[in-house]
This record gives C-alpha cells, sequence and structure tokens, in this order.
C-alpha cells in the first residue's frame, strides 16, 4: 500500500483536479487549449522547485487558486497557449504513445 499523502501533497492533487474539471465547463473549442494550460503549468511549476520547499509550494498553491479562480468565471471563454506549451505537448506525447503489437509468431531473443 502506498505512503498517505500529505496536507500539502493533498492541497495540490485537489487543485489540479479543480483545475481539470473547470476545462471542462468551457466551450469545447478552447477545452484542449484549457487542458494544455492547465497540465503544462503544473509540470513547469512542479519541476522548477523542490518538493521540500515548502514556502514556495504554498506561494505556488494561493497563485494557482487565485487563477483557477479567474478560469472558472463563467465569461472566460479562451485562452492563450504559447508555442513552448504545444511543442511540450508534441514531445510529450510521443513519448507516451503506445508500442506497436508484435507480430503474431514472431521470436523475440
Amino acid at each position: 500500500m502506498p505512503p498517505a499523502h500529505s496536507g500539502l501533497q493533498k492541497e495540490v492533487l485537489a487543485l489540479y483536479r479543480r483545475a481539470l474539471r473547470m476545462t471542462r465547463a468551457k466551450p469545447p473549442v478552447a477545452q484542449v487549449k484549457f487542458s494544455l494550460f492547465v497540465r503544462y503549468t503544473f509540470k513547469t511549476q512542479s519541476a522548477a522547485i523542490s518538493s521540500r520547499d515548502v514556502s514556495a509550494i504554498e506561494h505556488l498553491l494561493r497563485k494557482g487558486k487565485r487563477q483557477v479562480e479567474m478560469y472558472e468565471d463563467p465569461n472566460v471563454k479562451d485562452c492563450w497557449v504559447s508555442q513552448d506549451m504545444h511543442n511540450w505537448e508534441v514531445s510529450n506525447r510521443e513519448r507516451r504513445l503506445p508500442l506497436p503489437p508484435r507480430e503474431a509468431g514472431r521470436v523475440s531473443l
């Protein structure tokens, strides 16, 4: 059984889930952009700081909550996605592609 998450980890995961749920409330055309924005932001921010830097994590949580509240507004219909975000998505998509199935009857050594 995996170890339980700390309170801070639970807060980060709750914010991530809230942000992803927010994307589903947006117009279908913009949902992809909002989803990419959320995934990219969380991934790059988490890579930029140490998991032991509690004050930085708390700061990013406060900043993220304000940002999600702003994007949850029904008047916000679209968001801007940079070329870096598109490139990040393409590189991650290539890493996640499933391996092709093996040919039937082929023996691997």
